[in-house]
């Protein structure tokens, strides 16, 4: 019993002693640098940025389109000219410099108020794009969750095997002495043995499960964290959570929905966009202009030599849509089924967002109550095994039912780790689903 306990006692110390000399990152830290560096999360930041530059620059529909022109034009042509008086005929080259100058100026004054429709649904997508945002936020904090937590599991069961294996460790030293003094059999000791080195083979195994799972969180925060760090030991659940708090107002608070429901607003101004392309459309249109000429050579004794001209006009474009090919009869048509389109699929989406949350509530509760069970099947095991351990000292009991014992507290070990993560990933869908991750 003395060389179990200090067996146990060198792994534990060798443990903390080798987490100590690590960076130990919480799940904070791990969440904060996701929501900063995850690839995902900054690729729907620029998305929403680039939503919300179009929402800054709206007001450019109302305003008035001006534009200059200039332009400056060099004639150099041979002429001829012939007249009904042949002494007035002139052949030779002529020159000419021209300069002209507009400034047009375009106003739309009514569309139909397409231009107010427009507005409105670039303003809605900005806003989309801030809740498809937090959606990604919040998915990626849920997939940051289950990989830290996943790791947390992983030490424990490794942690475990450990646990075991100094039992092994006993079981072989047992049987070594049992057959030096002649009370036991070889094929105890190689099947004690044959055991201890199936759990340092699981050892190996799950350190390089662990290890892989410390790359994917690295990865997932645009690897920000240490080249080598550590995690918690525990795995922190919340076994209070009411299905009536968490599903009470779902529509308002699940950003993936929130986001389709402004599908259904973009339809609808959409929609109003090609209703007014049944009305006419009134513009203000003016411009200042300059012109002038200087005829360097002129031949034609008719034509100016030098010629200018500057002022401004401006008047008053109505454009009435008669008949395009009922070209906006279709377009109308289409925005309307796309309306109704938005609409089906927003209720679908809520239809299998409730069903999921449910499900989730459901998994949640049950997990909870698995999670209880193993946590008293657990104690129930260690005792088995340290009463089957005792017996086999004093000779009362057999290897094989040793070895029974053990096998079930390997059991009970997973069976509870496993629902201490189940229970943690139920509870991070339900809050991932409500929306309740981000606050």
């Amino acid at each position: 019993m003395k060389l179990k306990f200090f067996a146990a006692l060198a792994v534990c110390f060798f443990t903390l002693w080798k987490a100590g000399a690590q960076e130990v990152i919480t799940l904070e830290e791990v969440v904060a640098l996701a929501l900063e560096k995850n690839y995902d999360v900054r690729i729907a930041r620029e998305e929403s940025a680039a939503a919300k530059t179009n929402e800054d620059f709206v007001w450019g529909a109302f305003v008035p389109q001006i534009n200059g022109v200039a332009s400056t034009l060099w004639n150099n042509n041979d002429q001829e000219l012939r007249f009904q008086d042949a002494s007035r005929n002139n052949s030779g080259r002529a020159e000419s410099n021209n300069i002209t100058g507009s400034i047009l100026l375009n106003w739309t004054l009514f569309d139909g108020t397409r231009m107010f429709a427009t507005r409105e649904r670039v303003e809605v997508l900005a806003n989309q794009g801030e809740l498809l945002l937090k959606d990604q936020m919040v998915n990626t904090i849920a997939q940051t969750i289950a990989t830290y937590y996943d790791i947390v599991r992983q030490k424990q069961q490794l942690k475990a095997i450990l646990e075991q294996m100094s039992v092994s460790e006993e079981r072989v030293k047992l049987a070594q002495r049992k057959l030096e003094v002649g009370t036991g059999v070889k094929p105890e000791l190689l099947q004690a043995r044959v055991d201890y080195n199936a759990q340092r083979t699981q050892v190996i195994q799950q350190e390089s499960i662990i290890q892989q799972l410390k790359l994917q969180l690295n990865a997932s925060v645009g690897e920000q964290l240490p080249a080598v760090f550590e995690v918690a030991d525990t795995i922190v659940i919340n076994l209070d959570l009411n299905a009536n708090d968490i599903g009470g107002n779902l529509e308002n608070t699940n950003f993936s929905l929130l986001a389709m429901r402004e599908n259904i607003h973009t339809a609808n101004l959409s929609l109003r966009e090609r209703r007014a392309e049944y009305l006419p459309f009134l513009d203000f249109n003016a411009a200042l202009n300059y012109s002038q000429t200087d005829n360097i050579r002129a031949i034609n004794p008719f034509a100016p030599v030098f010629s200018q001209q500057n002022g401004f006009n401006y008047g008053f474009t109505l454009n009435l849509p008669i008949l395009n090919g009922f070209n906006t009869r279709r377009l109308t048509q289409l925005a309307k089924v796309d309306v109704n389109r938005q609409t089906l699929l927003y209720e679908q989406a809520r239809t299998n967002t409730n069903t999921a949350l449910r499900n989730a509530f459901i998994n949640y509760d049950n997990a909870r109550k698995i999670l209880l069970i193993e946590e008293e099947n657990i104690g129930l095991a260690k005792e088995n095994v340290f009463i089957a351990l005792e017996a086999f000292k004093r000779g009362v009991t057999t290897f094989i039912e040793l070895r029974t014992a053990q096998e079930s507290l390997e059991v009970a070990y997973t069976s509870l780790i496993a629902a201490r993560y189940n229970a943690k990933l139920a509870e991070t869908e339900l809050l991932r689903l409500s929306g309740r991750l981000l606050r």
